[in-house]
């Protein structure tokens, strides 16, 4: 039966390869991407979950009331490293850990500049990066010893031993490699090719040890390992008051865990309480794949349905015969099931020649692991998905002919057969529109969001990392960089001008007492604003002119707002329990998140600054420019290669997730229009073949062309402008709520409504006049001879 079954289908499929054709290509092509949205949804979903423990992993963040909200954030003292390990048994361990940063590795004449971080002893202990050479629990217990990847030991020993081999970090400290780890995963929230012990970082960085009884640095990261995940509850409320307990009382700052498998997904927090983050992505997609797979489905169910006819006869002989529905069920399924399987051959084929430009596109390393289990059976339960869904309806309506009637041919399929049909393609075409819409306005949103007043000049604005060796002889490198007219400024500051590194309070004449603002903060040298390009509103920059400028103070204007000072020039400011004068007046700087307002902000004169900033002179040889930069670089900082980046390539990785978000959603809103065109190409085919006499009668009364293509185009114009009636007004509202996200956003225009609406319209039109010009333009002789 089986047998009979198949070679029934196969018979179908040659009787009818047009129509075969359509749906495997528009299944092919769903499945496909599909295939390769869910790869990425997966890399998501399974961010540090190669960890052993990541259920029992934790990060300390602090909730704190002030500003009128509540406030989180996941930088902590550093004596809760120790405190916390006393405070509750369910605790086995912590962790403290710098941010990560660039060090200069050198090995011989190697000279790298790689990214690590500085960790304590029990750092791959608890997390368990998995070791190659080495032992975990003592790997990271010299302070003179280092850790590397892979990667880095093959880049500096190639094939040799790199065990016991010493590297110079820095150009300071001789370190002995102790272990080597295997590369971390892409997505991992670490990211490193190092790792340094927390104990030499103590060593080198005086104020890292004078820090380690100070409650009111919030600077460090510190990770929990608990004993058991079921205790979570129970140790937030063991540590939640540790930081009030020591002094901390003014913002009442509260500790609490995060979980590790929250970081990549929840991480974005408002009033305490989490706000998305990379789920809302994820869910994102996870719908489109779904809605795609859905067009492709529906495509098949209306092209078999509307074929319905031409397999009548066969119904009503195979049950006359004493086939069961059943029977009839079990052969349509087995046909849409043989489709799906071999369009979801095709799909896999297909999304394996895209990889390579999709990893471009969404910047990770994914691929299709054939040895994985996983993946036979979730396409094997895609393929039937896929096959039960598009062809469930097709064989229940088909298997529901009686057999008198289809056979005495008094079957007729009235306007109530076409409904469901009707129905799916207004879906098909409600996706296709809202999914236009949504890439439209993202693509509105970014362009809002890039032509932002800066606040500062771009053009021509490198930073460069500043070590101790460029710091001791930074007025020299300024004063010959100055001769050379090869820049026109520079300056040194605590931060990038595309990133925010510090905050402090400030307090003001007439501030409430109650009120609490977290100010940027921007610890600087000289020509800080010239360098910058930014202007000054009033007053002054800081001079050399005046010495009083080491306890003189810059705001913004956001600050001005805020403070309301009538007469601010000569104000008295309070910060860190001093007072510091107010001499200037900046325009706002646009530092932090493009998508939020500026903050308020002050700048003070201080050492503590880790960037050298160069505003190059204009010119149309940059790259000869930069060479003769570096030559003085080298001068004076000969350990370290001239390694810079360039502010304006900064500014624009800020806008780096939410346009692979819109070219994702404009790939596949491309696609899923064209796989509702090739259904609509079928259905119009099917339609102008089914009423072939129709129209050569009408034309035998003088029918025009035209007319005959009004005809046909007249329904399926009604389904698109249904469809658009239907979702033009649902997509504005819930993307205006995707959009109320974003403190700095666009007003949905007018115009972008009937635009796609045109576009999609004209799109349906086109595909289906050309098929009813073609059936227009068949001799009527031909059609009707046999009448």
């Amino acid at each position: 039966m089986i047998k009979n079954y198949l070679l029934t289908a196969l018979r179908s499929f040659a009787k009818n390869r047009f129509y075969t054709f359509i749906n495997i290509v528009g299944l092919s092509i769903g499945a496909a991407c599909s295939i390769l949205i869910l790869l990425w949804v997966v890399d998501e979903l399974t961010y540090d979950r190669f960890i052993p423990k990541s259920d029992r992993l934790f990060q300390l963040w602090v909730n704190s009331d002030f500003d009128n909200k509540i406030n989180s954030w996941r930088s902590v003292p550093l004596p809760t490293y120790e405190a916390l390990k006393s405070i509750d048994n369910n605790i086995k361990n912590t962790v403290v850990t710098d941010w990560g940063g660039h060090h200069l590795l050198t090995f011989g004449e190697k000279k790298l500049i790689m990214k690590g971080h500085y960790v304590s002893e029990e750092f791959l202990e608890m997390f368990e990066f998995p070791l190659i050479y080495g032992d975990a629990s003592v790997v990271l217990d010299d302070p003179s010893s280092i850790v590397i990847t892979e990667s880095t030991a093959k880049a500096f020993f190639g094939d040799t031993d790199p065990l016991n081999q010493v590297i110079r970090v820095d150009d300071k400290g001789e370190l002995k490699v102790t272990g080597i780890l295997r590369d971390p995963p892409k997505n991992s929230s670490f990211e490193f090719d190092y790792l340094l012990p927390w104990k030499y970082r103590r060593q080198i960085i005086p104020w890292v040890k004078d820090n380690e009884d100070n409650w009111g640095n919030y600077s460090f990261q510190v990770f929990v390992e608990l004993s058991n995940s079921a205790y979570a509850d129970e140790v937030n409320e063991s540590i939640k008051l540790v930081l009030q307990e020591h002094g901390e009382v003014d913002l009442k700052p509260e500790l609490f865990l995060y979980p590790m498998e929250r970081w990549r997904l929840y991480s974005n927090f408002e009033n305490g309480k989490e706000k998305g983050g990379m789920s809302d992505f994820v869910q994102l997609f996870g719908l489109i794949a779904v809605f795609i797979i859905i067009i492709a489905c529906i495509n098949f169910m209306n092209l078999s349905t509307a074929r319905s006819e031409k397999r009548a006869k066969e119904v009503g002989i195979r049950k006359s015969v004493g086939s069961h529905k059943f029977h009839l069920v079990f052969q349509f399924l087995s046909e849409s099931m043989i489709i799906s399987f071999f369009a979801c051959v095709l799909a896999v084929l297909f999304a394996q020649l895209a990889l390579p430009f999709y990893n471009d596109l969404v910047e990770k390393e994914l691929f299709i692991n054939y040895k994985s289990w996983e993946f036979w059976v979730v396409s094997f339960g895609l393929a039937l998905m896929i096959g039960f869904v598009s062809g469930s309806y097709p064989a229940f309506y088909l298997s529901s002919f009686q057999p008198i009637r289809v056979l005495k041919g008094s079957i007729q399929q009235g306007r109530r057969a076409s409904w469901p049909r009707k129905i799916l393609v207004t879906f098909q075409f409600a996706i296709s529109i809202f999914l236009i819409i949504a890439t439209m306005l993202i693509y509105e949103q970014i362009r809002l969001v890039k032509n932002r007043q800066l606040g500062y000049n771009q053009q021509n604005l490198i930073t460069i990392d500043l070590n101790d060796e460029l710091k001791k002889n930074y007025r020299a490198l300024k004063t010959e960089l100055l001769q050379s007219n090869l820049v026109e400024s520079t300056t040194i500051s605590n931060s990038p001008v595309t990133e925010i590194h510090s905050n402090n309070f400030l307090g003001w004449p007439g501030k409430p007492e109650e009120q609490r603002v977290l100010f940027t903060t921007i610890t600087c040298q000289y020509d800080y604003a010239k360098t910058m390009g930014v202007k000054i509103l009033e007053g002054r920059d800081f001079s050399e002119d005046f010495v009083s400028d080491s306890s003189a103070i810059i705001v913004n204007k956001a600050a001005m707002d805020l403070m309301k000072l009538e007469d601010p020039l000569g104000t008295e400011l309070e910060l860190w329990g001093g007072k510091r004068t107010l001499i200037g007046v900046i325009d706002n700087i646009l530092m932090g998140s493009p998508y939020r307002e500026v903050k308020p902000l002050f700048m003070i004169m201080d050492d503590w600054g880790g960037y050298i900033t160069l505003r190059i002179s204009a010119t149309d040889n940059l790259q000869a420019s930069l060479k003769g930069i570096e030559k003085i670089y080298k001068k004076y900082n000969p350990a370290y290669p001239f390694d810079y980046e360039f502010a304006d390539v900064e500014f624009q990785e800020k806008f780096a997730t939410i346009e692979m978000t819109n070219t994702l959603a404009g790939v596949f809103a491309s696609l899923a229009i064209c796989i509702t065109g090739l259904g609509l190409f079928g259905l119009a085919a099917f339609t102008a073949e089914q009423r072939t006499k129709e129209i050569g009668v009408r034309k035998v009364l003088g029918a025009t062309v035209f007319s005959i293509i009004s005809l046909i185009s007249r329904d399926f114009s009604k389904l698109v402008i249904i469809a658009f009636v239907v979702t033009a007004p649902l997509a504005w509202w819930l993307l205006n709520m995707y959009l109320d996200r974003y403190p700095v956003r666009i007003d949905i225009q007018f115009w972008i409504f009937p635009v796609t609406g045109f576009i999609v319209l004209s799109f349906a039109l086109f595909i289906v006049t050309s098929q009813a010009l073609k059936a227009a333009h068949v001799n009527p002789a031909n059609t009707l001879k046999d009448e």
